[in-house]
C-alpha cells in the first residue's frame, strides 16, 4: 500500500472581527485568515498532499455573513484535486442548522462536511473517524465511539476531533468532554488530529493539534502553523513536519529592567530587526522589575518612535515600579510649585502606609509629571 501524506489544520476561525485592535488593523486581519485557505492549498501542493483536514472551528460564529461562508466555499473550489473534509467545532457546532445545510447544498465536489461519526474512506484504504460537535458544549468525549469503529484492519485509521486534552484547554478542562490523551491507541489510530487548542501542541508520537494558520491572539507567539502528515503502513509512527504559513507574526515579550541600565537599547534589543517585516508584526512588550524617571521617559519616546513600523505594538509598563532619584525630582524643579509636587507625589509613591494602588497612582503621576516637562524642554 502507498503512503498517504495529508495536510492537518483547525481553527481558522472565518469572519472573527478583532474588536480589540485597531480599526486600520482589523480589515487586514480578517483578510489573512481568509488566505489562509490559499496558504493551506500552497502547503498541500508543497507536500505533493491531495487531502486538508480541518479539525473543527472553520467559522468563528454559528452565524457567519453569507459573504464569510460563501467565499470560503468559492477559495476552497478554485483547487478541485485537493479535498477538504471538515468537521464542525465549538464555535460553529452543528446547532448551526442553517448554516451547515447552505453550506452542504452549495459545497463543491472537493468540500467535504463530516456531520456524523460514521467512518469514511476518504481514499483507498484510508479511512477517516470524525467526531463533529453536535453543539458548543457537549458534556462528553466525542471520541468515545472510535474504538468501537470497525475498519479494515490493513487500512489506515485517522481521527479527526476538537476539543481539549489534559490540560490543554483554552476555556478551562471541563472534565467530561475531555479527550483522552491515549485516544489514538485505544482506537488504533495511526494519528489523530485535534483542534481547539491555538497553539501547535505534540500531545503523543500519534497525537498532535496542528495550531491555527493566522494566530489571533498574543497567547501563542509567532506565526500560524498547519502539519503535514505522511503514514507509511499502518500501524506505523506517523510522519509529522511542521508547516509555518501565517501572514502575521504575534509576539510577547518580558523587558527585565534595573535602574543602572540603558532602558531605551533594552527596548531596541527585543524589537524584530527587519524594520519592513514590522508592519505583519503584531508586538506586546511588558515591562518588569525598577527603572528612574528618566529611564521610563526614554523609554516611552523610545517606544513611540517604532510603534508606527508595527501592525499593532504595545508597551506595557503597569509592573514596572519607578526608583525616585533625586536628581530626577531636580529635573522637574529645583524648588517652587512644580518641585513641591513632585516632592508630595515621591512621598506617596514610597509611603508604605498607602496602599498599593495609591503607590503606583503616584508613581504614575510623578511619570507623567516628568514626561511632560522634558517634553516642554526639548
Amino acid at each position: 500500500m502507498p503512503p498517504f501524506r495529508f495536510i492537518h489544520s483547525a481553527d481558522l476561525h472565518l469572519g472573527r472581527r478583532f474588536g480589540s485592535m485597531p480599526e486600520d488593523l482589523r480589515g487586514r486581519l480578517v483578510e489573512a485568515r481568509h488566505n489562509a485557505i490559499n496558504d493551506l492549498v500552497t502547503a498541500a501542493q508543497f507536500h505533493e498532499a491531495n487531502h486538508i483536514l480541518i479539525a473543527g472551528d472553520l467559522f468563528d460564529s454559528e452565524t457567519p455573513t453569507d459573504p464569510v461562508w460563501r467565499q470560503a466555499l468559492a477559495a476552497m473550489g478554485a483547487n478541485p484535486a485537493h479535498h477538504w473534509w471538515i468537521i464542525p467545532g465549538n464555535h460553529d457546532s452543528l446547532a448551526a442548522e442553517s448554516l451547515w445545510s447552505r453550506f452542504r447544498e452549495q459545497a463543491p465536489a472537493n468540500v467535504h462536511l463530516l456531520d456524523d461519526v460514521e467512518p469514511v474512506e476518504i481514499a483507498p484504504n484510508v479511512f477517516l473517524l470524525p467526531a463533529p460537535l453536535p453543539r458548543r458544549y457537549p458534556g462528553r468525549d466525542l471520541t468515545a465511539h472510535m474504538p468501537g469503529c470497525e475498519t479494515d484492519p490493513r487500512a489506515f485509521r485517522i481521527g479527526l476531533a476538537h476539543g481539549s486534552v489534559q490540560n490543554f484547554s483554552e476555556e478551562g478542562a471541563r472534565a467530561e468532554d475531555t479527550i483522552p490523551p491515549d485516544r489514538a491507541a485505544s482506537a488504533r489510530l495511526d494519528y489523530l488530529a485535534l483542534g481547539d487548542w491555538h497553539g501547535h501542541v505534540r500531545v503523543g508520537e500519534r497525537t498532535w493539534y496542528s495550531g491555527t494558520p493566522e494566530r489571533d491572539a498574543f497567547t501563542h507567539d509567532g506565526r500560524g502553523t498547519c502539519i503535514c502528515v505522511t503514514l507509511t503502513t499502518p500501524g506505523a509512527p506517523p510522519q509529522v513536519e511542521t508547516f509555518p504559513m501565517g501572514r502575521f507574526d504575534w509576539s510577547d515579550e518580558i523587558l527585565p529592567l534595573v535602574p543602572e541600565q540603558n532602558a531605551a537599547a533594552a527596548l531596541a534589543a527585543l524589537l524584530p530587526p527587519d524594520r519592513a517585516a514590522r508592519r505583519d508584526h503584531l508586538m506586546r512588550i511588558r515591562a518588569t522589575g525598577r527603572a528612574t524617571l528618566a529611564q521610563q521617559a526614554a523609554l516611552g519616546e523610545a517606544a513611540r518612535e517604532v510603534a508606527a513600523d508595527f501592525a499593532f505594538f504595545d508597551l506595557d509598563l503597569s509592573a514596572l515600579a519607578t526608583e525616585i532619584e533625586a536628581a530626577d525630582l531636580d529635573d522637574i524643579d529645583r524648588a517652587g510649585a512644580l518641585r513641591l509636587a513632585a516632592d508630595r507625589l515621591r512621598d506617596r509613591a514610597t509611603d508604605p502606609a498607602l496602599d498599593g494602588d495609591t503607590r503606583r497612582t503616584s508613581a504614575a503621576a510623578l511619570n507623567r509629571l516628568y514626561g511632560y516637562l522634558r517634553e516642554d524642554r526639548e
